[in-house]
């Protein structure tokens, strides 16, 4: 089966699919408002006219190019593409300001294309052992996860972790929004029918790194500043970070498959859960949002790592583990593969050729990144009040054409003014949209669980992995508050 899957993935159809699918996904994640979903919802009709492997080649290229090509912009602009991006954006764009945009860069593709291997691996080894593991997952042990995502916020702050909690309740209050709640009720609309379908996390992340950053151009003295230029070997200094963080990109690879695994988590809350590990046992904590690679290389790995988990629930049950699968499972059962146990049974080669799909795609994305980074480099180089109109248009753009509606665009100009008063007074912007894709998810288990346990809180523990997901949130969020006890003593006694 192995060897009739690759000779059905070695036809030149199906490479020159991956090729020019990857070439697009780079395209459409590269540009600041555009996303990964979206690359793969514009590539659905497309897939009607093409056989069943290049059909899942050409969304599985797309896919995992956007994801990295998010990391372009939030690299060389501070504009990150995905929210899985802006859980590093702040050292990476560092980096780049100190003129290592280069190893910056190197960092994201190298690594993210690795943990994409693995995390295929993965998926071809033990794909119905981790999909048994994710059917155990009710609402209490997604509870806890999404919680312990949120405490991710306290230690991804660069700043004052009371800075960080502000901004995660700022975003916490903006999911309230809306009637995608579990009672059905509206809140916050106030009379805007618009409103009603909550804010979309989208085109708030556009403004609030976007907008404020085009903002920030135009009222600082610098604004006629150009973007440090991409120079020296993206790959070089890579080896060197493979030899200093060999645990960090096995750590980012097996959270990310583990978590993207999960259905419903994907590599949001893979990359911010990874980056808050890397930062909480990392020998150099301080360097943290500073321009430190670390970070980069565990949550870079881990992002592509879960792109590839999500396809183990996706495959195994047919059930969708994030947005992108949710799409994948109608082109397969458009093109006739069922995705459940009895594809394995059924068609075991085309399983085989997926697998291999997934290999082939994170390989071919090192050359297309490279070819990606120097253009963008060079294209970005152009002076600022040149280049944020045309940003802003594309920004537009992708806010509108989530929806469809004005109401993203007014939605991102809003956030935007919140960004940028925000960054004025050292609020940092990341933990705001941790807090607003998260937030609904939240309140949803909550309440679901609530019901469950007819009121009873400690039903929260009554099972094993929930427990044990409990005992490591209370625990993450007890660490702070010891530490600041514990100097609190120490500056007491130096008094005495």
């Amino acid at each position: 089966m192995f060897v009739q899957a690759i000779q059905i993935v070695l036809q030149p159809d199906v490479l020159l699919t991956i090729f020019f699918a990857g070439c697009f996904g780079m395209f459409v994640g590269a540009i600041p408002g555009l996303t990964a979903t979206m690359a793969t919802a514009l590539l659905v009709p497309i897939t009607f006219f093409m056989d069943p492997v290049p059909a899942i080649a050409s969304i599985v290229a797309a896919t995992g190019m956007a994801i990295f090509a998010g990391d372009i912009a939030g690299t060389l602009m501070r504009m990150p593409g995905t929210p899985a991006s802006a859980a590093y954006v702040e050292d990476a764009h560092q980096m780049s300001q100190a003129g290592k945009a280069n190893e910056a860069l190197g960092a994201c593709l190298v690594f993210s294309a690795i943990g994409g291997i693995a995390g295929t691996l993965v998926l071809s080894l033990v794909a119905p052992q981790l999909a048994e593991l994710a059917l155990k997952f009710s609402s209490f042990e997604y509870f806890w996860l999404v919680l312990l995502g949120l405490s991710c916020a306290v230690f991804v702050s660069s700043g004052a972790p009371a800075l960080g909690l502000i901004s995660l309740f700022i975003g916490l209050t903006a999911s309230l929004v809306g009637q995608e709640n579990p009672t059905g009720a509206s809140r916050y609309t106030f009379g805007s029918v618009e409103l009603l379908a909550g804010i979309q996390f989208i085109p708030a992340m556009i403004g609030l790194f976007a907008v404020s950053e085009i903002l920030r151009s135009y009222t600082k003295p610098s604004a006629e500043a150009r973007i440090p230029p991409v120079k020296g070997s993206i790959f070089r200094p890579q080896l060197g970070n493979m030899r200093r963080y060999p645990r960090q990109v096995l750590r980012g690879s097996g959270v990310g498959t583990l978590i993207g695994a999960l259905p419903g988590a994907g590599a949001d809350i893979a990359a911010w859960v990874s980056f808050a590990i890397s930062k909480r046992f990392s020998k150099d904590k301080k360097r943290f949002g500073t321009g430190h690679v670390e970070g980069l290389v565990e949550a870079g790995a881990s992002n592509n790592a879960a792109v590839s988990g999500a396809w183990i629930p996706a495959l195994v049950f047919g059930i969708p583990g994030d947005t992108i699968t949710a799409i994948v499972i109608g082109v397969m059962f458009v093109k006739g593969l069922n995705p459940g146990p009895m594809i394995f049974i059924q068609q075991p080669e085309m399983v085989y050729a997926i697998f291999l799909v997934f290999i082939f795609a994170n390989l071919i994305m090192l050359p297309i990144g490279w070819v990606a980074i120097h253009v963008a480099g060079r294209l970005l180089g152009a002076p600022q009040r040149i280049l944020m109109p045309v940003i802003l248009v594309f920004c537009t753009v992708g806010a509108y054409a989530i929806n469809n509606s004005m109401a993203g665009v007014v939605i991102m100009l809003c956030f935007g003014v919140l960004g940028f008063l925000m960054e004025e007074n050292r609020i940092p912007l990341a933990p705001a949209i941790l807090g607003l894709v998260l937030g609904p998810m939240l309140e949803k288990y909550f309440i679901v669980s609530m019901i469950k346990a007819d009121g009873d809180l400690l039903a929260f523990f009554s099972r094993p992995i929930a427990g044990g997901l409990g005992a490591i949130t209370i625990l993450m969020c007890l660490v702070p508050v010891l530490g600041w006890l514990r100097h609190r003593r120490s500056v007491r006694i130096l008094e005495l």
